[in-house]
């Protein structure tokens, strides 16, 4: 099973790392999906050596068929991570404004990518600020990393793959809204309702406020969803943002073979052959 001491941080924790003669290197990812631009809040103040990474344009690729946030392209995120001084084998600790999503996609994104000595900061930078701890204003200049990216590291469907999943072979979670897995609003994409045969656990059944329950309790939750240890397990949002963070949540649960549905909703309706189903049951 997975522990948390590779997966997550507390902001003590975290402090005395970084009075370490080589302290993990920070990668300050915050984000919100309808703005304003994340570096403004690093502007204003961040963790001292924090180094500001967009995930709209540095952690994903450009936005199309393939989703509103697909996976990047290996050879410009790889440059992309030694630009901000990602180290091979090196620890990496990101963090965002405190829901956990943005840092989650960090997290699984450079996982993905085969860098696994990378952990979130648990609660973000409120938790930091909330912990009585130092932020700053200077902007570093890390040395370049040498970082290689090798993708693949973490299981990935694409829509086929999301389909027969949900179609028996495993549980697909939709971990958005209710009301935008029964098809009742759909604020972002063109077409609402879900994958038929997905089932709807909203990210606030398992992560508050970007602060995640204990082990025991998210496989209670999990469970209740229909995901034991005996089955595939995948899951999946709008863009494949919050469901990384159901991800890591599975990770923690003891599920590190779950699976991230990277393009999501955003890529399942671009084709319009695709079914959709609405209403509260998971009906296939």
């Amino acid at each position: 099973m997975s522990g948390t001491d590779d997966l997550l941080v507390e902001a003590d924790r975290l402090a005395a790392e970084l009075d370490r003669a080589d302290p993990p290197t920070l990668l300050d990812v915050r984000w919100r999906l309808a703005g304003p631009p994340g570096r403004d809040d690093y502007a204003a103040g961040h963790l001292p050596g924090a180094v500001f990474v967009d995930l709209d344009t540095a952690l994903c690729g450009p936005p199309g068929a393939a989703g509103r946030h697909p996976l990047p392209d290996p050879a410009a995120l790889q440059a992309a991570l030694r630009a901000a001084g990602v180290r091979a084998g090196h620890p990496v600790v990101v963090y965002d404004g405190g829901d956990g999503m943005a840092a989650a996609r960090a997290w699984w994104t450079l996982r993905w990518a085969g860098h696994r000595p990378v952990r979130l900061l648990h609660g973000g930078f409120p938790a930091w600020v909330a912990a009585g701890l130092p932020i700053d204003t200077d902007e570093p200049h890390p040395a370049p990393g040498d970082v290689t990216v090798r993708p693949g590291a973490l299981p990935v469907l694409d829509a086929g793959e999301a389909a027969r999943l949900a179609a028996g072979d495993g549980v697909l979670l939709d971990v958005r809204a209710a009301p935008r897995y029964r098809g009742e609003t759909e604020p972002i994409d063109p077409v609402a309702g879900h994958v038929p045969g997905a089932v709807n656990l909203p990210a606030p059944e398992y992560v508050t406020g970007g602060v995640f329950p204990a082990a025991d309790a998210l496989r209670e939750r999990f469970a209740a969803a229909g995901v034991g240890d005996d089955r595939p397990v995948g899951a999946y949002c709008g863009s494949g943002v919050t469901a990384a963070q159901a991800v890591l949540a599975l990770h923690l649960a003891g599920r590190p073979d779950a699976a991230l549905y990277v393009g999501s909703w955003s890529n399942w309706v671009a084709d319009p052959a695709r079914p959709v189903a609405a209403g509260d049951t998971p009906a296939r």
